[in-house]
């Protein structure tokens, strides 16, 4: 009798299946019930997820890049001869969907789409989406843009946690004056519901960065009170539903100054402050010690400073490091298909993006990335329907006539745009 894989005793099967690549799991889950069944069972992704740590090179960083509307599983390898090469194009949905901007929960990715009105939570690892659909619809890359973040409510079960799904409306109405227009809503996946948040913040996130998740939170950058190049850190707490304080940084930053924040191997934050135009020779990074509600401490991670003719390459937008290597990874200012890796004794290293990596006419974004096996709650199907109360179904349509009424003078500011019809879920 011939041997054939279908054949082979269970435990030999899932022996060589988790050897296979994480560029290749979605065609094992394609090839038959059996192995998609296989592929999703906790235990296997585990063995699957500690063999690809052990047997990867020394030195090797795994990333998500979005270029091209697209997300690219790639990987970058730092040492004096470093190398670059993307692994797979990530698909969602076995169908193509044009990415606008992604933020990274802890293995989880939440997609802003660029043509669809709907966002989608999704883990790359285990094949799992969820598409969500706003109550209100709106294009990502107009003035009438909201922001999102993604966290959980801090539970013992990390395995199946209380998703949910901040998304908000910050601007002035007229930026000479103090008139404000917020519009804050929170998605929960148990109940699958949208509720309106009463939140109160004098610190407003700068909408056109993403927050960093951190256990379960979200953080952003924001300007102290009634100043605009004074800033700390702002966290929105998913289990408490509501802002945080302003917690301080551990610099002062002039108002030309770049400050960024990221994520460090899911357990801390780091900041990034590049000097301006007229001290380019300086790059300084810190990482938190401590962070809790109403206390930060910090510890400096990186120090660049350059001799007067040698500039500090300038990383833009995100970035992300590598504790082991000491350095920070993120892409160039002025080139969207290169990534910089700046580190001590002036290592500086720049890789070009090759393969296909597509056109980019929005700002490049790369994370680092770590599997991961945490389920994705879906809907309940053939479950009761459950409906939003008349209290919440009012305070949405009394937002909606405050938004319709703001967004005349937003679009005037914006350069005249159509406003854009109500639409409901």
């Amino acid at each position: 009798m011939t041997t054939t894989f279908s054949n082979l005793q269970s435990d030999l099967v899932t022996e060589i299946l988790t050897r296979v690549p994480l560029k290749y799991m979605r065609a094992v889950r394609m090839t038959c019930k059996n192995w998609n069944d296989l592929s999703k069972n906790q235990s296997f992704t585990k063995m699957h997820i500690d063999k690809a740590a052990t047997t990867g090179k020394e030195g090797e960083t795994q990333m998500i890049v979005m270029m091209g509307y697209n997300l690219h599983l790639t990987n970058i390898f730092i040492n004096e001869d470093p190398s670059i090469k993307q692994e797979s194009k990530l698909c969602c949905l076995n169908k193509q969907v044009k990415i606008f901007k992604f933020i990274n929960c802890e293995g989880l990715l939440l997609c802003i789409l660029k043509e669809d009105s709907r966002v989608v939570v999704w883990n790359p690892y285990l094949g799992q989406p969820r598409w969500i659909i706003p109550r209100y619809s709106h294009s990502p890359y107009r003035c009438d843009g909201f922001s999102y973040a993604l966290g959980y409510e801090d539970k013992k079960n990390k395995s199946c946690r209380s998703h949910k799904l901040l998304r908000f409306l910050v601007y002035y109405v007229n930026p000479e004056s103090d008139n404000h227009f917020l519009w804050y809503e929170i998605y929960d996946f148990d109940s699958d519901l949208w509720t309106t948040l009463d939140v109160v913040t004098p610190h407003f996130p700068h909408l056109y960065r993403s927050g960093v998740s951190l256990k379960g939170n979200t953080y952003w950058c924001a300007p102290k009170r009634n100043t605009d190049d004074e800033y700390g850190i702002i966290c929105f707490d998913f289990t408490k539903e509501r802002f945080g304080s302003l917690l301080p940084l551990p610099f002062s930053a002039g108002p030309n100054d770049y400050v960024t924040l990221s994520c460090v191997r899911e357990e801390k934050l780091a900041v990034l402050l590049q000097h301006n135009e007229y001290n380019p020779y300086e790059l300084d990074i810190w990482i938190t010690t401590k962070i809790e509600d109403e206390e930060v401490l910090w510890s400096k991670f990186l120090r660049i400073e350059t001799e007067w003719d040698i500039c500090v390459p300038f990383i833009s937008g995100n970035f992300f490091i590598d504790e082991e290597n000491k350095v920070a990874i993120g892409f160039e200012e002025d080139n969207r298909h290169r990534v910089n890796i700046i580190g001590e004794a002036e290592y500086f290293r720049g890789l070009d993006l090759v393969g296909e990596f597509g056109d980019q006419n929005y700002m490049p974004h790369l994370c680092s990335y770590v599997p991961s096996l945490v389920q994705i709650k879906q809907p309940e199907q053939g479950g009761e329907w459950k409906q939003e109360s008349d209290v919440e179904k009012r305070r949405y349509d009394q937002n909606m006539l405050r938004f319709v009424s703001h967004l005349k003078g937003m679009n005037k500011l914006c350069g005249g745009g159509k406003r854009q019809k109500k639409k409901n879920s």
